[in-house]
């Protein structure tokens, strides 16, 4: 019982290491083609209608933030 104690330790580590690890390229990947799509949308010629209410909310957010200033 004594020798499974740090055995069990160290694969707790690693699994736990492994499993953040896999996550975060998850979520790094999900970012990019989120990324991506961005950019995608911001070079194309006809603007989304998507990307251009995004836009408006963006100058709305601006003006709300020097008018308060």
């Amino acid at each position: 019982m004594v020798s499974f104690g740090p055995a069990a330790l160290i694969g707790l580590c690693i699994g736990f290491m492994w499993g953040i690890g896999c996550s975060l390229a998850i979520l790094y990947s999900i970012f990019l083609a989120g990324y991506r799509k961005g950019v995608e949308d911001s070079m194309a010629a006809q603007k989304t209608t998507r990307y251009l209410r995004t836009l408006e909310k963006i100058g709305a957010r601006r003006d709300r933030q020097r008018s308060s200033s």
